[in-house]
């Protein structure tokens, strides 16, 4: 091959590769708008219901998955720059996942017929306890009834997508990434609030020294998140005592003694409601 030839092919290499970093750079941008959209839409129960219902779901749970682990292999240990493209892509991918399943589930703890044809709900929410009463008439019951569909679908069809969340948020450092790890911990709490997504969660290997692992990060916000979801798996006996010997073991008591005295309000109060859930735990046992 001539000289010319060889010089005209690397050329056209060249080219063809700054074209393929030019399309990759316009998917990165276009998917980070997308989703960023999105993400914000997806708040809505008539989209997550839409969304849920559509033939794309699954993909779109494995996409996620596949993408958040490429991006956290791709860190090297170093942050990248909060305001890239790639970075908004992720974050709004795993702000989807959060936010399909960010209804809070209740327990019905009394029903009394009213006048109109309608009912008095007393609904108990799980995670927290706290009471609320909702005059609901026939009309409004499918939707009370279809609040849960998102945590309901990510624990039955994308486990895969809860496996990786998990494995992420252990392959990440403590400090790193930490607006990725809050989505992550808030979607995880949401699925626990699903006692089969609970369940499945507490019962993957290496659950509970993730949890002590990840109360070691500076970041106050990824330590709040973490607190709710050590509580929400307290406050469910069936599956406390499953992890109960594991779990008192190792707990960080000290560490959590340190956050209830914490200057962030709402992690001392997190850290102190938990300390007086484990305290109500010890005077039953």
């Amino acid at each position: 091959m001539l000289g010319g030839e060889k010089l005209a092919l690397r050329q056209q290499l060249n080219e063809a590769r700054q074209q393929l970093l030019q399309q990759a750079e316009y998917c990165t941008e276009m998917g980070a708008a997308a989703c960023t959209i999105l993400w914000g839409v997806s708040s809505s129960e008539e989209v997550v219901k839409a969304i849920l219902a559509g033939d794309k779901a699954l993909k779109f749970f494995n996409i996620t998955g596949q993408t958040m682990e490429s991006f956290v292999k791709s860190l090297d240990g170093d942050v990248k720059e909060l305001d890239s493209d790639e970075n908004q892509f992720v974050f709004a991918l795993a702000g989807i996942v959060t936010s399909l399943q960010n209804v809070p589930a209740f327990l019905c703890v009394g029903i009394s017929v009213v006048a109109g044809g309608g009912w008095l709900f007393e609904l108990q929410e799980r995670s927290s306890g706290t009471v609320w009463t909702l005059a609901l008439w026939s009309g409004l019951l499918e939707d009370v009834a279809a609040v849960a569909c998102g945590r309901e679908f990510l624990v039955t069809s994308s486990r895969v997508l809860l496996d990786t969340i998990l494995q992420l948020l252990g392959d990440l450092k403590p400090g790193q990434c930490t607006r990725l790890k809050v989505l992550m911990l808030m979607s995880l709490y949401n699925v626990s609030i699903n006692l089969k997504g609970l369940k499945y969660i507490s019962e993957s290997p290496g659950f509970i020294p993730l949890l002590w692992w990840l109360l070691s990060d500076p970041d106050a916000e990824v330590c709040l998140h973490v607190l709710r979801l050590v509580q929400s798996v307290v406050l469910e006996p069936e599956v406390f005592s499953k992890a109960a010997s594991e779990f008192r073991s190792s707990l960080p008591l000290q560490r959590i003694r340190a956050m209830s005295e914490s200057r962030n309000s709402h992690l001392q109060t997190a850290a102190r409601e938990l300390l007086e859930d484990l305290r109500a735990l010890e005077h039953d046992a």
